[in-house]
């Protein structure tokens, strides 16, 4: 009988888990790209992107608080369409976040610390992907209690960037009349705002993860929506702010030119050190690669005790109840990936891969309000899982044409693996299908 995981997070550790893992390091590259395709309006493509956002995630707080388990998606998914549609979920969301995990391993090792010391690449990926596996394998409540201080550093970094923006607008520099600028010479103001959007809703990315925390938390049905909805409200309004700012004190053709956006702001303001953005970049790196590989190591572990992946990856170790070989064979995973260097490749497909998520997500939450579930869940009204399903279609029209042609060979993986574990159902030995057994 498998053993549960301990369930040790209160509400403030799953705040912090899922307003680190939304904060990410996305967002001081993100602010200039949605220039470059909106116009001086950043705050507003920000704004959107989070009522598209929420839209989903109350989809995953209902399912999280009815079914609080570490399998995730892939759980619901096969709940309501079966083994082979979980899998084949399940499959899309690991391939996300081992895809994640490497890419930010390598991003660690590159451009951000380059800037402070000089060290080969491959020695810095290994060193830094093995002390985050460490770390997780040690257990969750550590893991969590170093997301709060990362956490807070890399949100104090962009709180620094807000005042510094109010502090180059006090002083009467800057343009705010930037900010009511919607479209650009390629766009109009409907599209600018609509492709400005999809790219700010890749910046929300990542509460999806803390749904495999589920089985950890105490109080689920209590807990997991407050904590969700808090980060991304809180994520929102930092984003928001960050895009008045960035909109009004630096130029837009500067921001939408710059592959740092935010350091711009520091260097019309003056007087702050820029190797500090250097050190507060590498934070959030190294605490996105922790919360993914949290999530990616739960999920694995979810999908093997219920039979959709291999059986040992449901293995926990007996006193820290952690899932080392879940974490371990993540961890290769994501190492493979970033010392061969196809991250760069594959980092596109992983908002495909994620839409694929969260539309069977959308799909599940209808079919499964058939099903009683935990006792007093929290329900969201049956208009937001229709609309978050509809956003997402919508999303998968902005996907570009290569990045589908690349994500078909992981999306057909997976539809392999769906179909080999739909067989095996059929089968007296085959996976269950139904939630399994407490303990």
């Amino acid at each position: 009988m498998a053993v549960s995981l301990n369930r040790v997070v209160r509400t403030p550790l799953l705040y912090f888990f899922i307003l680190g893992d939304v904060l990410g390091a996305g967002v001081y590259v993100l602010v200039g790209e949605i220039a470059r395709v909106s116009g001086g309006a950043i705050w507003l493509p920000l704004f959107a992107a989070l009522v598209l956002a929420c839209l989903t995630a109350g989809s995953y707080a209902e399912l999280a608080t009815k079914y609080p388990k570490a399998g995730g998606s892939a759980h619901y998914v096969t709940r309501a369409l079966g083994p082979a549609a979980g899998t084949f979920v399940g499959f899309c969301m690991l391939a996300a976040g081992v895809v994640s995990v490497g890419a930010l391993a390598k991003g660690f090792a590159s451009d951000y610390l380059a800037a402070l010391v000089t060290l080969p690449t491959v020695a810095v990926v290994v060193v830094f992907l093995f002390a985050l596996a460490a770390l997780n394998m040690r257990g969750i409540k550590e893991s969590l209690g170093a997301n709060v201080i990362a956490t807070a550093i890399e949100l104090g970094g962009l709180l620094l960037v807000i005042g510094l923006g109010g502090w180059v607008l006090a002083r009467g520099d800057g343009d705010p009349g930037r900010l009511t600028r919607i479209g650009t010479a390629e766009q109009g103001s409907i599209g600018a705002v609509l492709g400005g959007a999809v790219l700010a809703y890749y910046s929300f990315v990542g509460f999806e993860t803390s749904v495999n925390l589920a089985e950890e938390v105490r109080d689920p049905r209590r807990t997991y929506p407050r904590a969700l909805f808090g980060a991304l409200l809180t994520a929102g309004a930092v984003y928001v702010l960050i895009g008045l700012v960035a909109g009004a004190v630096v130029p837009t053709h500067v921001l939408a030119d710059s592959s740092g956006p935010l350091l711009e702001v520091v260097r019309v303001s003056g007087g702050v050190p820029e190797r500090l953005f250097a050190v507060i970049a590498l934070v959030a790196v190294a605490n996105g690669a922790l919360l993914t590989g949290i999530m990616a190591s739960r999920l694995a572990y979810g999908m093997g005790r219920d039979g959709l992946l291999p059986a040992a990856l449901a293995e926990v170790l007996p006193v820290r109840r952690t899932p080392w070989v879940a974490i371990l064979a993540t961890t290769a995973v994501s190492l493979a990936l970033a010392v061969t260097g196809e991250v760069a490749s594959l980092a596109a497909t992983l908002v495909l891969l994620l839409l694929v998520v969260f539309t069977a997500v959308n799909v599940a939450v209808l079919i499964l309000r058939r099903e009683p579930g935990e006792a007093d869940h929290f329900r969201v009204p049956v208009a937001v899982p229709w609309l978050g399903l509809a956003s997402c279609l919508f999303l998968f029209t902005r996907i570009d044409a290569q990045v589908w042609l690349r994500g078909a060979i992981l999306l057909g993986l997976g539809v392999v693996l769906g179909i080999v574990n739909a067989v095996r159902s059929r089968s007296p030995a085959g996976p269950e299908t139904a939630a399994p057994t407490r303990v």
